[in-house]
């Protein structure tokens, strides 16, 4: 259906939260064997509504990569109470994909375009033996970090920069240039966290900045090469690019005139230490 919705349709919003290494990244994929998190939410929303249904998300996730607080909307014909669509949906969506909240929204909300700022969250599992448990929830790097210096070296980045040096060659964005609002480094026991919040992101730009602090974390590379790398604006002067295990998509921020409750959250097992 079109993304414009008309008199006779009703725009719909909801908070998504799935499991990626289930999933060939977000965007539905013609010609690709495994399937998208869009693929599988627009066919159970389609039974739902008994008419085809096309999904517009607030930012497109790779292949791996998690999402506790994905914004999507919707426009459709079929009339349904929230209830309806939010428990209806979730019988027909597969495993690893559940809808947390759904609910009817004024026609100039947008998921992609009202949003005005976008947070990830990026752990790593910090042992020297790896973890048997949740494996493809977190990145594993055996050697130890300084979260300290990590976060220091991280400041370099905030604010409106050109981050030629931290997107991928395949990314397809008319311009370089992003905004980071907020960036952290933080440890929760074994558990070492980058949190990131911005206007917008560029491909791989999360996993290519932890592909720079994990070095200056085991002391592979000094504090200031953070910001080296982005006065370089060349892909080539960075690290490699991080696994996508433990990336999280956990929030959005909108006008507060639309009431969408996607506040940064998750996942599961950090809130208890956010909220300590």
């Amino acid at each position: 259906m079109s993304e414009i919705a008309t008199p006779d349709t009703y725009r719909i919003a909801a908070v998504v939260e799935y499991h990626g290494s289930n999933f060939h990244g977000w965007q539905r994929q013609k010609h690709h064997p495994e399937p998208s998190i869009q693929a599988a939410l627009e066919d159970a929303l389609s039974k739902i509504a008994n008419e085809p249904v096309s999904v517009v998300c607030a930012g497109r996730t790779d292949g791996g990569v998690h999402a506790t607080t994905q914004v999507v909307h919707f426009d459709t014909t079929a009339k349904r109470d929230p209830y309806g669509w939010l428990m209806g949906t979730n019988t027909k969506l597969p495993k690893g994909i559940a809808l947390r909240w759904v609910s009817e929204v004024d026609k100039e909300f947008h998921a992609r375009f009202s949003a005005t700022a976008r947070r990830y969250r990026y752990l790593i599992y910090n042992k020297p033996v790896k973890q048997g448990l949740m494996d493809d929830m977190f990145t594993w790097w055996r050697f130890p970090l300084d979260e300290s210096k990590m976060h220091r070296a991280a400041q370099a980045l905030l604010g409106e920069n050109d981050f030629t040096s931290f997107r991928a060659k395949d990314c397809q964005s008319n311009t370089p240039f992003r905004n980071i609002q907020q960036i952290s480094v933080s440890r929760f026991g074994d558990i070492v966290m980058i949190e990131v919040q911005a206007n917008a992101f560029l491909y791989h730009m999360i996993r290519n900045i932890a592909g720079v602090l994990i070095p200056i974390g085991c002391d592979r590379k000094p504090v200031d090469w953070c910001a080296e790398v982005l006065a370089a604006k060349d892909r080539s002067q960075a690290g490699v690019t991080a696994p996508p295990d433990g990336l999280y998509f956990v929030g959005v921020e909108y006008p507060e005139q639309f009431e969408i409750p996607s506040q940064p959250w998750g996942p599961v097992y950090v809130e208890p230490w956010l909220n300590s």
